[in-house]
């Protein structure tokens, strides 16, 4: 589906107390609910800067973006608008988001160190082929997740609130930075 087709499915889950997938625990319902009102306010305020959105419209590789999610997903929440922005700047960018649970096929192509971790950016080129993968996170909030789990030996409750206050004060920087980093500059090299 387009973005527009998530956000528009991700409204309906809310209204109807539901949540993407067959878990439909009242900590998922409740997660799809708050990140569909963080995406509402993301969809509003965030900015790609003008730097970054002239190497975004420089390029001119066709490609299509497929994009694992979960309406659950608080990294998927803060990151989605960011890809669907810069997608948006670039005639050369289709961009699809495929259900994590409903594709597992091709979650299983592009899995993080063995793991299903989503959000999972995967950009094609004309021929199907991949160019390159970015997700779950950007690297600085991945590191965060490292570094926790090396201190404390799982992802808690008090790490998920720590990203999601890292990603508001970050601002999308570091998102839109790496998918530079990762997408764009392959490409034009």
């Amino acid at each position: 589906m387009n973005y527009t087709a998530y956000r528009e499915l991700m409204e309906s889950l809310v209204s109807q107390k539901k949540s993407t997938g067959t878990d439909q625990s009242e900590a998922r319902v409740n997660f799809t609910s708050l990140n569909h009102q963080r995406m509402k306010r993301l969809d509003k305020k965030a900015m790609v800067s003008e730097e970054a959105s002239e190497i975004i419209k420089a390029n001119t590789t066709p490609m299509k973006w497929v994009v694992l999610a979960e309406s659950w997903c608080g990294d998927a929440a803060q990151i989605l608008p960011y890809i669907n922005k810069i997608a948006a700047l670039n005639d050369n960018i289709t961009l699809e988001i495929l259900l994590r649970d409903e594709n597992l096929d091709v979650m299983d192509k592009h899995l993080t160190n063995g793991g299903r971790a989503i959000p999972k950016l995967v950009a094609f080129d004309a021929n199907n082929d991949v160019i390159s993968e970015f997700g779950p996170r950007p690297n600085e909030a991945t590191q965060m997740v490292v570094d926790y789990k090396a201190k404390h030996g799982a992802v808690t409750d008090e790490l998920k609130k720590d990203l999601q206050v890292w990603y508001t004060k970050n601002k999308g920087k570091a998102i839109v930075d790496d998918l530079i980093n990762t997408v764009f500059k392959p490409v034009m090299a």
